[in-house]
């Protein structure tokens, strides 16, 4: 693995990363509602879903993934039903108190797992790591020391991504300040959750026919 192939893993992977998507949708959502702590928390959820992938995929334990796959039906459809009740509880919540009532101890938690089933509830990322990976590796040659290597790249360039959106749905937060400029802000929020969880669910049942 050389220098070089390390920079266009890391290239390809931020253009790729930087494409608006399900996870961007919900992490710019929750930063807009709740602030870039939370939303970081999301983006730490969906690193760990692809870092989960991405070692299927290299020692290739694809087969398992397609083993699964009513599991993993049933992880989007959960998914995209708890997105919907996050969506739902934002868009209800009054200007200035965003945070959701009654479960501050485990915000952390269902933000960490909101993050984590948009990714896994998409199993078809472990073929995407299958088809793009090889472009730069040999996956058949991966030391230990490489692989490590490979999840950092990863790890890094789609959390750093991940958390610039998040940073700056919170900057664009802060600019509004009015009780009825934070209620837009967090309707807007909660229908990019809702529409986020929304779309999981039809993809999952369009995948199932």
């Amino acid at each position: 693995m050389t220098l070089i192939s390390m920079l266009a893993l890391a290239g390809a992977m931020f253009l790729l990363a930087a494409t608006p998507g399900p996870g961007v949708f919900a992490t710019v959502a929750r930063s807009m509602a709740s602030g870039f702590g939370h939303a970081a928390v999301v983006v730490a959820g969906i690193v760990t879903g692809d870092l989960i992938f991405l070692l299927l995929a290299i020692f290739g334990l694809a087969s398992v993934a397609t083993l699964l796959g009513d599991l993993f039906l049933l992880v989007k459809i959960a998914g995209g039903l708890y997105l919907i009740w996050l969506g739902l509880r934002i868009w209800n919540s009054k200007p200035g108190a965003v945070e959701i009532h009654g479960v501050r101890e485990l915000s952390w938690k269902q933000n960490f797992l909101s993050g984590l089933v948009i990714t896994l509830g998409n199993p078809k990322v472990i073929l995407f790591y299958l088809g793009f990976l090889p472009t730069f590796l040999d996956l058949a040659t991966l030391s230990a020391g490489e692989v490590a290597i490979v999840a950092a790249i990863v790890s890094v360039v789609l959390g750093s991504v991940m958390l610039f959106y998040a940073w700056s749905a919170a900057r664009a937060r802060e600019l509004f300040r009015s009780s009825r400029a934070k209620r837009i802000m967090n309707r807007t929020a909660g229908g990019v959750m809702m529409a986020t969880g929304i779309v999981l669910i039809i993809k999952s049942s369009a995948g199932s026919i």
